[in-house]
């Protein structure tokens, strides 16, 4: 169910005429706030040492993973921007609070695909200077702290109403794969927990890649675009459907119950019998578009 490595996406052969990609954080289920409030921030204050600050960067990272055009992104991402954002804050500033460049942990986000506790573990072994083996090797304590928490606390979470009812609903006509940026234990542990994964093909995580390349690995020269569908939550997922030229439902933050019966009651519909893409699309991105802003509120 979980792939192993990108040839399980590769080898992936349609048995429908229909190919639906699925985001699991914060889309099926509702886990964002949960996973960055109470897993991801307190280890990031303790590991990256923003315990004078942790204010700010309890809203530096919310705003990033959970109310701006970030939300979503891989874990890596949005350390980069969450210590750039501490370091133009002013009141971090004053209080002298010794926040990390990040340096090394940047350079390895751009350097190495997929990103992933994994190639973090290769990039602190082939570390030579004992500065960026030190920040990278706490970097991956934080990460392991991070799944650790979550395997203790994130538990008893169904997916959103309606979320069942339309894997019921698209299962007869469509293959379907999660699309996820987090690690695949846990999103087999998840889905498997709430019995919804029999009907997903494959659970694709970070470990796989990025989620344009989970979709256009899977996907990609087998279905035509237009018979092509991700359902995401996030700037990221619209993306990942652009990307390879698929088709895009958003599970608007804040709303996911309301938007998941719009899936169930009409949109799956149209995109079965060819009338999703246009104006009721554009429809529906523009309203997405609208709720997650680029500037966080402390610069306005």
């Amino acid at each position: 169910m979980g792939g192993s490595s990108q040839d399980t996406l590769r080898s992936f052969k349609p048995k429908h005429a229909f190919f639906i990609g699925i985001d699991s954080d914060g889309c099926a289920f509702d886990t964002m706030e949960i996973k960055h409030k109470e897993c991801f921030c307190p280890n990031f204050i303790e590991h990256f040492h923003c315990q004078a600050v942790s204010k700010y960067t309890r809203e530096a990272w919310d705003f990033v993973n959970l109310y701006s055009k970030w939300r979503g992104c891989n874990r890596w991402h949005a350390v980069v921007r969450v210590l750039d954002l501490l370091h133009e804050r002013k009141e971090v500033r004053r209080r002298t609070a010794k926040i990390i460049e990040g340096r090394h942990i940047k350079a390895y986000a751009s350097a190495y695909k997929p990103l992933s506790n994994d190639t973090l573990k290769e990039a602190v072994a082939k570390a030579t200077d004992p500065a960026a083996r030190k920040e990278l090797e706490e970097a991956l304590a934080w990460s392991l702290a991070v799944n650790a928490t979550i395997a203790r606390m994130v538990h008893d979470v169904p997916p959103f109403p309606f979320v069942r009812e339309c894997l019921e609903k698209a299962k007869p006509k469509a293959d379907m794969i999660v699309v996820s940026q987090t690690p695949t234990e846990a999103l087999v542990r998840e889905w498997e927990e709430h019995k919804i994964n029999r009907y997903v093909n494959i659970i694709a995580g970070q470990e796989l890649g990025t989620k344009s390349e989970h979709i256009g690995l899977t996907a990609g020269g087998k279905y035509p675009p237009e018979k092509m569908l991700m359902i995401g939550d996030a700037p990221g997922d619209l993306k990942a459907a652009r990307d390879n030229k698929a088709l895009f439902f958003p599970v608007n933050p804040g709303d996911e119950e309301t938007s998941w019966q719009r899936l169930h009651d009409e949109g799956l519909d149209k995109f079965f019998a060819g009338k999703y893409a246009g104006a009721y699309e554009k429809e529906l991105i523009e309203e997405f578009d609208k709720l997650l802003p680029e500037t966080p509120p402390w610069k306005k």
